[in-house]
């Protein structure tokens, strides 16, 4: 008797902003990976099924509408073929232009993945890159997928990670303390509260997500040489280090403040599952000048699992034709959100993420 066939996990891939390369990447991504992902398509079925005719002719789409998905669920399909939830957009699509009557549709594919996962129909989702401006121009609040996806899922407080593996190097991990804030406002958002609560999701999403069983996360100072005892700033001892030993309190590894400066060499991340930032632009160029085109972004304290890349909708890219992106960030954001739906069913120790 033939042993049964593993089931691949369900994914909802959303296919972002439709003049950038995130329809292009997510199915070519999606084929690419099929043996091991079930990734379901959530966006305009015409124009995902011309783009993948145009990328590919052999790759085959199965659309189905919502309703459809909600009245009799997430049909099978084979190895042989992407489903795609069809999500209409508003307006025709030229390649490298934006078009905010279209900002609508791209948020209703966020709407539906999220409805999905609880629902059952998905496991987890990955999200391809679109573009804030376009949703905020169809007269909608928006600051992102972080931000958004935490209000969808009623969620107080999110932690936006970036990973990826440097050639040669400890994979490596940034979470941010702060997200899309101007500089400027950053030090009144970094608060002892503030900090434990990050603390506390890295510690529990690390441990259930990624099967580590013992988190170790490494944290930086907010200014420079970590405030120089306080002579470049007092953050550091008024609210960053009283932060960490509460968190110690609570069974958490959490050590530092560190320079920021000094703290991403191999010697330190070797010993260490995670660093946490204080604000953007202090850990994120690091690991996108490491990892770029095979690093991935991930939403931490969600009741669910979210992937996603570590890059823009490339505009420019998108106007030259099919062809030029690359979707290796794609590609490794579902194979982040396969093994994080593993750790999280409790596979311990799969996850090298």
């Amino acid at each position: 008797m033939a042993a049964p066939q593993a089931v691949r996990p369900t994914l909802a891939l959303t296919v972002g902003e439709p003049a950038g390369i995130g329809p292009e990447i997510s199915i070519r991504a999606a084929w690419a990976l099929r043996e091991a992902a079930n990734c379901v398509l959530v966006g305009d079925a015409a124009f995902l099924a011309l783009t993948a005719s145009l990328v590919d002719p052999s790759i085959r789409l199965s659309a189905l509408s919502v309703q459809a998905l909600r009245n009799g669920g997430l049909p099978h399909f084979g190895k042989d073929r992407i489903a795609v939830v069809d999500v209409p957009l508003a307006a025709h699509v030229v390649p490298g232009t934006l078009d905010a009557d279209n900002g609508r549709a791209v948020l209703a594919t966020l709407d539906l993945a999220v409805e999905g996962v609880q629902a059952g129909w998905f496991d987890a989702i990955v999200t391809a890159p679109l573009q804030k401006s376009t949703i905020n121009q169809a007269g909608i609040a928006f600051s992102g997928h972080t931000e958004y996806l935490a209000e969808k899922t009623g969620t107080p407080r999110v932690v936006m990670m970036l990973a990826g593996q440097p050639a040669n190097q400890p994979y490596l991990r940034v979470a941010l303390a702060t997200t899309h804030l101007p500089l400027k406002d950053v030090p009144a958002a970094i608060t002892p509260d503030g900090l434990g609560q990050v603390l506390d999701i890295l510690h529990a999403d690390l441990r259930a997500k990624f099967g580590i069983a013992a988190p170790r996360i490494l944290v930086t100072g907010l200014n420079p040489h970590a405030g120089e005892n306080g002579y470049l700033g007092r953050e550091e001892i008024d609210v960053i280090e009283p932060a960490l030993a509460a968190a110690r309190a609570r069974g958490i590894d959490a050590r530092g403040p560190y320079p920021a400066d000094t703290l991403f060499q191999p010697k330190y991340l070797q010993d260490a599952d995670c660093v946490l930032a204080m604000y953007h632009d202090q850990g994120l160029p690091v690991l996108k000048h490491a990892t770029f085109g095979r690093g991935i972004n991930v939403t931490l304290g969600l009741p669910l699992i979210r992937t996603s890349v570590d890059h823009g909708t490339a505009l420019d890219l998108a106007a030259q034709g099919l062809g030029h992106a690359d979707c290796g960030s794609m590609e490794e954001a579902i194979r982040a959100a396969l093994l994080m739906v593993a750790a999280s069913k409790g596979a311990r120790g799969a996850n090298p993420i």
